[in-house]
């Protein structure tokens, strides 16, 4: 499948050498998700498991903001008004596009410019790397609308990157967790200046893509797939993985490139 010609309709999409960046759309909202962006995003991460023309994906800001969350007019006024059936079937769609990110077998870099809040927050901390500027502010607001801090993954997956205290008290009051903050504990793994956001995380990407393709796939696969095995489990599925990858051209290339001292070629098989 090739995508490098998809044609996004509810979200900013362009691709350079095998990078997909993506940002979200409406900067006057502060890039807020809508019922259509939600399933666009969640379709995108499924279908890119399948093409070999993207190898990472930069998710990035829009206009000096990263996301606003659910769309007060378009989404949460909707909401009150729903059956729990139909709101089952939102916040199960909302999770797919979490689950279709962590499987989509590419890593995946959060570019967090401004606002990142609710469910922009999510996507961020469902990324694989994440880089941030000084002016982000990244927020878990669900208990200030009156709902469970527990959304899209929240309570699982923010504690395995800051910790259960940290995480609990983000989750608990809602409140703005800073870039100094999110650098400190984890959350980003760097923090750059405004002007410097869009190139480090190319650089970052293109770090990524220029490694073995395939092993980085596996690598994720692996990530995912781990959480919820025992040690045992983990050593034998690495076993198994790392056996694959030896099949490689890859393998074969990186060392042949160190028996003559030059840097490896990886073309991903």
């Amino acid at each position: 499948m090739n995508m490098i010609n998809y044609k996004a309709k509810y979200f900013n999409y362009s691709v350079s050498n095998g990078i997909a960046l993506i940002s979200l759309t409406g900067a006057e909202q502060k890039n807020p998700l809508t019922f259509e962006s939600y399933a666009e995003l969640r379709d995108f991460f499924r279908e890119i498991v399948y093409c070999d023309d993207i190898h990472a994906v930069i998710f990035g800001s829009n206009a000096g903001n990263f996301c606003s969350g659910g769309n007060v007019n378009d989404i949460i006024g909707p909401l009150v008004k729903m059956s729990m059936k139909e709101l089952l079937n939102f916040t199960r769609m909302t999770g797919d596009v979490i689950k279709a990110m962590i499987n989509c077998q590419k890593p995946i870099i959060a570019s967090v410019d401004g606002i990142c809040v609710g469910a922009g927050a999510i996507l961020a901390m469902a990324s694989d790397i994440r880089i941030a500027t000084p002016e982000a502010k990244t927020a878990f607001l669900f208990t200030r609308v009156g709902l469970a801090g527990c959304d899209m993954g929240a309570c699982a997956i923010l504690p395995r990157l800051i910790g259960h205290g940290r995480a609990a008290e983000l989750l608990y009051t809602g409140r703005v967790m800073t870039a100094d903050e999110g650098n400190k504990w984890g959350f980003f793994n760097k923090v750059v200046a405004s002007k410097d956001l869009q190139n480090a995380s190319y650089e970052m990407a293109k770090q990524i893509v220029d490694g073995p393709t395939f092993g980085n796939m596996m690598t994720k696969t692996m990530l995912a797939q781990e959480w919820s095995m025992s040690i045992e489990q983990v050593i034998e599925s690495e076993a198994q993985a790392q056996a694959i990858c030896m099949q490689t051209g890859d393998f074969k290339r990186a060392y042949e490139a160190f028996i003559k001292k030059e840097k490896p070629k990886f073309e991903g098989n």
